[in-house]
């Protein structure tokens, strides 16, 4: 346990003062006891009102229950469901309509469509990845993934599987960028006859500069070049402007349960913000060190020089509303809300971009995702918290932005109002289907049994969110002011499935969509040169927004006649992944990995996918289609499943056995048996809970 400093009042762990006294404070121009004062001004006026927030949130989902147990198992009327929702406060007034009104906001964000990364902030070398994929080669993309059948053959290159490389990324360049006449697969180099001239915009000696949609597409020229050599113009590379920006992430991915924790986490930020950023590691036998990427620079056609970002413009994710922090202890002994030391510490840290050579924000924003906030109030009471820190750091108003994670159902259900509560500084809404689909199950927790979990994704509700999410986005101005995004790509090894699929995203009007790594960006980006999203996006304007009935169709089973053998086949799924993912979180402090499912196919889960499963296995285990004894046989037989599916990781802790000792199968358990009493159905406070013990272990 960390000793404790006393700082106007507030009981700060020493690592977190001496963090932000010793390398935060110097250089921003604020003293640490003007600093320590403003803090313990914010949390005077704000820790009151995040309280009273939640228990807001507890007092209508005691209602919704409430209602859902008095229908005695009628089927729901929905005129008479809504009008409940909206006498309960639980659905508002549409707001008048509106335009947002953000400004100094950035080109990635604003007027360009791409890739969006996220990775987790704990993890120094992937946060250095993310942000130097601003770039990456097409080539290499292509070769090393399944995007194309086949594989290399061998060790070393193999030229077939290089012309299968090539072919497929000269009939990419064919369809964005094609020549006037002819193929790029005939073109023997020169400055090439393109059908549209206006997308060549430079070079950088012999390499040519293309630009098409927005985004930039580099021809590599080396005739000296394994690759070059053999091309008939010297083609050795296609290199894509992948990643537009990045959402380095301290929420859903990592596992922060104490100051320790949240420090390395902000230091990190700080890495970002001051430049200075790296990582180490071995590498054949040799340390290979990693820095942030500089900027790239060409010379236009005009020959004045065009330099260009070379890493992604960084966004950082905050936790939201629910959890406390040990690492500040308010006055009277209590936690201090978690949500408002991430606003303060990350906007005080981003001040070293703005007062520096910027690189990150060129516009002099600093750009913070909020998630999970549950409708209007919420996001009105983040715009309040966000004026009161850049009083306190001397911001100029509105230089916080907020992106929206329209991932609740009473966000999503009243969308343009929670717009409307952040307008001003508003510069992002994401759909996040997988804590929305939590949401779904635990706020209809008591409606009935839910479908099955892979029937989830078809269901109409989700369709209908996904519409809206475009459509209330457009109708409130955010076409060329702020990006609507849509969410992640989960199976990061199957590329050739996200190209076929993800197309969908920018054909939705999305102008960023969520890749899992920097090879999926540059696949990805591919996406953003074949469909023009901004023309797409003025065409969805025409359409109406889908109606709020559907969105409210809670997804319960129309008849429960699921035959043994598929009830056991639902457990152990959900089993499976809860295991999987939790005995990483709660054993090994990993918050977002690579966890194979149930067929041993590696998806990248966090707690979003976790509160999907638990929230499933407990509507069940509520309604009875499972017993408790199914469900403790399904962990005890998932158990060894993961346990084999571990075996090779030195820092795994078998379960299979050891149920009464392992903290990450207690974890697992209770997530399903306490489901009904978490928050929301939020999975953070017990994942805490078990990481601190195994901690203290």
């Amino acid at each position: 346990m960390a000793s404790r400093i006393d700082k106007a009042g507030l009981a700060v762990a020493a690592p977190l003062a001496t963090f932000i006294e010793e390398r935060v404070l110097p250089g921003t121009g604020i003293d640490a006891a003007g600093f320590w004062q403003g803090v313990a001004l914010i949390y005077a006026r704000f820790a009151p009102e995040n309280t009273a927030l939640l228990a807001v949130r507890d007092v209508l989902q005691s209602k919704i229950d409430a209602w859902h147990a008095g229908r005695g198992g009628r089927p729901i009327d929905q005129a008479a469901y809504h009008a409940f929702l909206r006498d309960i406060g639980y659905l508002v007034e549409e707001p008048a309509p509106f335009t947002i009104a953000p400004t100094h906001v950035d080109a990635e964000v604003a007027t360009m469509a791409g890739p969006q990364l996220v990775v987790p902030i704990l993890n120094a070398r992937f946060l250095l990845n993310a942000a130097n994929a601003r770039w990456g080669s097409l080539y290499d993309a292509l070769y090393g993934t399944d995007a194309i059948a086949g594989a290399a053959a061998g060790a070393g290159y193999d030229p077939a599987r290089g012309a299968q490389v090539i072919a497929w990324a000269k009939a990419f360049l064919d369809r964005a960028v094609p020549l006037a006449d002819g193929s790029w697969t005939n073109w023997t180099g020169g400055e090439p006859r393109l059908a549209d001239p206006s997308h060549l915009v430079g070079r950088a000696g012999e390499h040519l500069l293309l630009r098409h949609n927005g985004l930039h597409i580099e021809l590599a020229i080396d005739r000296a070049h394994p690759i070059g050599r053999d091309d008939p113009a010297g083609l050795a590379d296609i290199v894509l402007e992948s990643a537009l920006s990045t959402i380095a992430d301290l929420e859903d991915s990592i596992a922060a349960v104490d100051a320790e924790d949240k420090v390395a986490a902000y230091a990190n930020w700080l890495g970002l913000m001051k430049g200075n950023l790296e990582a180490s590691f071995q590498k054949d036998g040799r340390t290979v060190t990693r820095r942030l990427a500089a900027s790239r620079r060409y010379v236009a056609l005009d020959g004045a020089e065009l330099l260009l970002p070379g890493r992604s413009l960084m966004f950082v994710r905050n936790v939201g509303h629910l959890m406390t922090t040990s690492a500040i202890l308010l006055p009277g002994g209590s936690e201090a809300p978690e949500g408002i030391l991430d606003s303060i510490v990350t906007s005080l840290i981003a001040m070293h971009d703005l007062n520096g050579p910027r690189a990150n924000s060129r516009a002099g924003s600093i750009y913070i995702v909020k998630p999970k906030m549950h409708g209007p109030d919420e996001a009105a009471f983040t715009s309040r918290l966000f004026d009161a820190i850049e009083d306190l750091l001397g911001l100029a108003r509105h230089t916080i932005k907020v992106g929206v994670m329209d991932e609740e159902r009473r966000t999503s259900a009243n969308l343009a109002a929670c717009i409307h509560a952040v307008k001003d500084r508003i510069v992002f809404i994401n759909t996040g289907f997988l804590d929305r689909t939590g949401d779904e199950v635990h706020t209809s927790m008591r409606a009935g049994a839910m479908v099955r979990k892979g029937e989830m994704k078809s269901s109409d509700w989700i369709a209908c969110y996904e519409d809206r999410n475009v459509q209330i986005g457009l109708a409130c101005g955010l076409s060329g002011r702020a990006q609507i995004g849509k969410g992640m790509w989960a199976a990061p090894d199957k590329m050739a499935d996200m190209i076929d699929q993800k197309i969908g995203h920018p054909s939705s009007g999305a102008n960023t969509a969520w890749v899992p790594s920097p090879t999926a960006a540059t696949l990805h980006a591919t996406h953003y040169h074949l469909v023009d999203v901004f023309a797409r996006q003025a065409e969805r304007r025409r359409e109406l927004v889908a109606p709020l009935e559907r969105l409210l169709t809670a997804p319960i089973a129309a008849c429960r006649n699921w035959q043994p053998d598929e009830v056991r086949d639902e457990l152990e799924n959900n089993a499976q992944g809860i295991l999987g993912y939790v005995s990483r979180w709660v054993d090994e402090g990993v918050g977002c990995s690579k966890v194979p499912d149930i067929h041993d196919v590696g998806l990248m889960e966090d707690r979003a996918t976790l509160r999907i499963s638990s929230q499933h296995m407990a509507n069940w285990l509520l309604h009875g289609v499972a017993s408790a004894e199914e469900i403790n046989a399904a962990f005890r037989r998932m158990a060894a499943k993961v346990d084999a599916q571990n075996a090779r990781d030195p820092l795994y802790r078998p379960m299979a056995g050891h149920e009464e000792d392992s903290l990450a199968f207690q974890a697992a358990h209770a997530l399903v048996f306490e489901g009904l009493e978490q928050t929301n159905g939020y999975t953070e406070p017990l994942l805490h809970r078990y990481r601190e013990l195994a901690k203290r272990r």
